[in-house]
């Protein structure tokens, strides 16, 4: 199993070296995603010594242990027989996997953070952590880090052409256009990167193989077992549309996802509120809010009841957009690398601004108001707030020569604007004051 670059590590080991056990590390994020393998790569490389506890396959031995965990001297003895390790004080560290399915030993950590005599890493997935916390007390002694998909960074790290992200970076900063023969190659390798995805088995299976089929597979077993987590979070089944109807909602390009039109109207609001909370929390999507107000504050102005849904990961949302088909094969996957496929892929541009700008710590809003006609309306796919002002952003798959919303978010608001950005498949360059960046600049956002 090939280990790749993450950035978490270092966000991890600052945690270690600052906060030198006085939280434990809790990891959390969707399955697949490469949470155990990077407590255990970290594990391995900055202690002398750890025990991986996977409450997903734990033995019964440890189940025995974990009832009598107040017990600790006893609790650390039996672990170390059970795995075969010696814990040495300050320099071992204890991973509770799949923490949310022991809630005790969650509820623990407050007293092993206290007792200092090893560090914790716990991780979580698709199940909402707090799901599994009904009757506990929450420990506060946590420092939380949130894993994504391999970003383009990542991903390009893994391929071997890490290189480019710093020159890319710094054409970004100059906004000097690369020529078009480069802009050409460097999309070509984000559409890979789109095609592929961020899930580290999906890479690996690249790697492996070359063969974008072969990934294909690999991702609807992916799918399938957030498919079978989506049951255990909601057996009505209602989660499982709401996730499998994403590429359709996005297609018809509508301002709002038709929750209702998928699954019915059996539920009240509460109930939809706390099933679309659910979904977000599992981290297998991302959430885009209305802004009523598009200003600074953007949260203070949500409406809440209007939202997008995307996809956690692009190449995720690919697979899922080609459901109908027993498996994508590589004739669809070569016309998506080349950009000749005949379906709209506006709505595929859109999932990875998405994922990339939620990776980036942006919380995701867009905003729509009606035409002067009153007949359909503008919209702005998201809005991004830097220092004092905001930062239109619009996202489209192919020209540019016509931003409508844009100009007419930009006449609307002026005061409020520190930089407008257009998201699309040609070089970098400036329109006036637009300023358009081809869509594998958006990592810079």
């Amino acid at each position: 199993m090939r280990i790749f670059k993450r950035k978490i590590y270092s966000k991890m080991l600052e945690w270690k070296q600052k906060r030198d056990g006085s939280t434990a590390l809790l990891i959390k994020g969707a399955r697949r995603v490469g949470k155990s393998t990077i407590a255990e790569e970290f594990a391995n490389n900055e202690y002398e010594s750890y025990i991986a506890v996977d409450f997903a396959d734990a033995p019964a031995a440890v189940w025995e242990a974990i009832e009598n965990i107040s017990d600790r001297d006893n609790f650390f003895l039996q672990l170390q027989f059970i795995y075969g390790v010696q814990l040495k004080e300050r320099k071992s560290v204890i991973i509770f996997d799949e923490i949310q399915k022991c809630p005790k030993a969650r509820q623990a950590i407050k007293y092993l953070v206290k007792d200092h005599r090893y560090d914790y890493i716990e991780t979580g997935s698709l199940l909402s952590i707090k799901k599994n916390t009904t009757g506990i007390v929450i420990p506060s002694e946590e420092t939380r880090l949130t894993m994504y998909p391999m970003d383009y960074e990542e991903f390009e790290w893994a391929m071997g052409n890490g290189g480019n992200i710093p020159l890319m970076k710094q054409m970004f900063e100059s906004r000097k256009p690369f020529g078009d023969a480069v802009t050409r190659e460097l999309l070509r390798k984000f559409r890979l990167y789109m095609l592929v995805g961020g899930m580290p088995q999906a890479v690996e299976t690249y790697l492996d193989t070359n063969n974008l089929g072969e990934v294909d597979a690999k991702k609807r077993e992916i799918i399938e077992l957030y498919l079978d987590d989506f049951e255990k979070i909601d057996p009505t089944g209602k989660a499982t549309r709401l996730f499998k109807s994403i590429p359709s909602q996005l297609t018809k390009n509508i301002s709002r996802f038709q929750s209702r039109t998928i699954i019915g109207y059996g539920m009240d609001e509460e109930q939809s509120v706390e099933l679309l909370k659910e979904l977000e929390d599992s981290l297998t999507v991302n959430v885009s809010y209305h802004a009523n107000d598009p200003n600074v504050g953007l949260a203070m102005h949500a409406d809440y009841d209007r939202y997008k849904m995307y996809v956690g990961d692009t190449g995720l949302f690919i697979t899922l957009a080609f459901w109908d088909r027993s498996a994508s094969d590589n004739v669809i996957y070569q016309k998506l690398l080349s950009d000749k496929l005949s379906a709209d892929l506006g709505y595929v541009y859109e999932n990875i601004v998405a994922q990339i700008l939620a990776a980036n710590g942006h919380k995701l809003f867009y905003y729509t108001w009606p035409t002067e006609s009153g007949k359909r309306n503008y919209e702005i796919d998201f809005i991004l707030t830097q220092s004092n002002k905001i930062c239109p952003v619009e996202v489209k798959s192919s020209g540019y020569r016509t931003h409508a919303s844009l100009d007419a978010f930009k006449l609307k608001y002026s005061d409020r604007i520190l930089w407008n950005y257009l998201i699309y498949t040609k070089d970098l360059r400036k329109d006036g004051d637009i300023i358009l960046l081809p869509a594998f600049l958006t990592i810079f956002l």
